[in-house]
């Protein structure tokens, strides 16, 4: 099926008399004859649903759509985009293991990476995007077990070179784990470019509607743990939890995403609820229909404020003058996202003013959605960073993050005009 097909189709396919509509099993348990089969399931011996926290039939489905979405081998479902970015580290790394990763990746995103992991033992490194192989090289070290970026960075709108990021991560034996939150699989699919794992804040554009927080992690089955057998020994030696499971043995390609499930959501337990999966799975069935004209308003809007003379700088990749269009043009050929940075003439002060004036954007700690909304970073999601780790993210004071939204552009351009004129 085709990528448009599989919005709507993929994840459930129901049998003769069952609900055409993925049905919500909201239950916690789910009952079986005998402790037998019981001990099977707990032993990852079987498949099947015992409880909600580890596996439930529509989050299931959920992530089996997402995962046919991006081309990968196996997904599974989180509370959240933070919860997804943390898992995909912490399932590989222990304390006194480390990670590269994009500096220019999501405010929270770097606060979880830069302190929170670093409380728990896990260090990173933090690297120029734009920087050429060798000087990402020069951040590996010899405990390093990952790499990271974003495909568009939050609220940067920096276009990731994957493939570039893809080799210099496989030449030190290590996945590429690529946030593909605002390209959505719909503009960018990063397996096709080498990534190894995709994560998701589902929350922005999957959703759609600003109703459910979740995410998705998503593996493309494609790195060989075995190969690095010595590296990764939390997959391929046995775990004692598990009455000495190896999981690249007995799951193969789906060792890794088992792994989360059994071990890392076994005992941190970041579920969505199975209703926040029935919203998800409504947003993405429009997904491509939304993400096509999220794209096409915010190329009226980028251009309408190119040439704005209170404007003094625009940030958007599908701009034919933008720093990363070439890149754009080869990763997302069909578009980038909703989403525009931008600065007004006048600094912070007049940025605020701007933002306090428009009436059909909404100021909200949000993203990507169907509404038209807009946010100051360095006031907001990026309010913890120093100025020279404002600085290394790419957010300026400045710095103004608008989410294009669904409605009629001209309708937005006149709100972002009468704004302007306040000034």
């Amino acid at each position: 099926m085709r990528i448009d097909t599989k919005c709507i189709q993929s994840g459930y396919t129901p049998e003769n008399g069952e609900a055409r509509v993925l049905p919500i099993y909201q239950s916690t348990t789910f009952k079986y004859g005998s402790t037998e089969q019981m001990g099977r399931l707990f032993d990852l011996e079987e498949n099947g649903y015992f409880y909600t926290r580890l596996a439930n039939p529509t989050n299931d489905a959920v992530a089996a759509k997402i995962t046919d979405l991006e081309g990968g081998v196996a997904g599974m479902l989180t509370s959240s985009g933070q919860a997804a970015c943390f898992y995909s580290i912490f399932n590989i790394c222990n304390a006194g293991d480390h990670f590269v990763c994009s500096s220019t990746v999501y405010g929270g995103t770097f606060n979880l990476f830069g302190v929170t992991l670093k409380k728990m033992g896990i260090d990173v490194t933090f690297v120029d995007p734009d920087a050429d192989e060798e000087e990402l090289s020069k951040a590996f070290k010899p405990n390093t077990k990952a790499m990271f970026g974003e495909t568009i960075a939050n609220p940067a709108l920096v276009v990731l070179d994957i493939e570039k990021f893809a080799r210099v991560a496989h030449n030190h034996g290590v996945p590429l784990i690529i946030d593909n939150t605002f390209a959505t699989p719909i503009n960018c699919r990063p397996f096709e470019w080498g990534a190894d794992i995709v994560v998701h804040s589902t929350t922005k554009y999957m959703d759609g509607h600003a109703t459910s927080v979740g995410g998705a992690i998503v593996d493309s089955g494609n790195f060989d743990w075995e190969a690095h057998k010595d590296k990764f020994q939390c997959l391929t030696t046995p775990d004692e939890s598990y009455h000495g499971v190896v999981y690249t043995e007995k799951f193969g390609k789906a060792a890794y995403i088992t792994k989360a499930t059994a071990t890392v959501m076994r005992d941190l337990g970041s579920i969505p609820s199975p209703h926040n999966a029935f919203l998800l799975n409504i947003g993405l069935e429009t997904l491509s229909l939304r993400v096509a004209r999220h794209c096409e308003n915010a190329k009226k809007v980028a251009e309408y404020l190119n040439n704005n003379d209170k404007i003094s700088w625009v940030n958007f990749a599908g701009l034919s003058n933008d720093k990363y269009y070439d890149l754009a043009q080869k990763y997302l050929p069909n578009g980038t996202c909703g989403v525009i940075s931008f600065g007004v003439k006048g600094g912070r002060e007049s940025a605020v003013k701007f933002m306090d004036s428009l009436k059909l954007a909404a100021i909200v700690t949000h993203v990507a959605d169907a509404r038209t909304s807009v946010l100051h970073p360095a006031s907001h999601t990026h309010r913890q960073l120093n100025d020279e780790e404002l600085k290394a993210a790419g957010v300026t004071p400045d710095l103004i993050r608008f989410s294009v939204g669904i409605e009629d552009a001209q309708d937005i351009i006149e709100d972002i005009q009468q704004a302007l004129d306040q000034i």
